[in-house]
């Protein structure tokens, strides 16, 4: 295995060698539209240690993280950890994401979940609409949720919360965590 496989083998826990293209990840996946490569062929890059076309890709971004792959995989492969280790390797080298509303979203996310254990839609949304100066996309939707009382005005705390500031505490900055 090349050291770029190995790296993302090691932090994502995944058995990247066990991948033998059968596809079925790519065919249930619901974000591979937006991929620059089908998540097989990601996982061949990986493999092949491609690492800068792997790093500056669209794919490690739009990958939402829904588990589906990892279920329809055979060798129970989970293609999201695999994400999450390229999207902080990224990161931690100052890789720009050729997807900048996505890397605000990811940073007003863990912004969100650093500060109050857990997400707090509203406080993400403003740091996230702040991020991309795009504040009327999605307005009316928003409105409407807020008022069926979907997005909560206060965030509320979570259980355990001085455990997930250890684990902020000992994560890289790269991401603006």
């Amino acid at each position: 295995m090349n050291g770029f496989a190995s790296e993302v083998a090691r932090r994502s826990g995944q058995e990247i060698n066990s991948c033998y293209q059968c596809g079925k990840c790519s065919a249930g996946c619901p974000t591979v539209k937006w991929f620059d490569w089908p998540n097989h062929g990601v996982i061949r890059k990986i493999q092949l240690g491609e690492e800068k076309a792997l790093l500056e890709s669209h794919a490690i971004w739009m990958c939402v993280g829904c588990e589906t792959c990892g279920t329809r995989c055979p060798n129970n492969i989970r293609i999201s950890r695999l994400m999450d280790a390229m999207r902080n390797i990224a990161l931690e080298r100052g890789i720009k994401s050729p997807e900048p509303a996505v890397m605000a979203f990811h940073k007003s996310f863990v912004g969100s979940v650093g500060r109050f254990g857990r997400v707090h839609e509203l406080s993400m949304l403003i740091e996230f609409k702040l991020r991309t100066m795009d504040f009327f996309t999605d307005l009316v939707s928003g409105l409407a949720l807020f008022a069926k009382g979907k997005i909560p005005l206060l965030p509320s705390s979570a259980k355990g919360k001085g455990q997930l500031a250890g684990f902020f505490r000992r994560t890289p900055k790269g991401g603006e965590r």
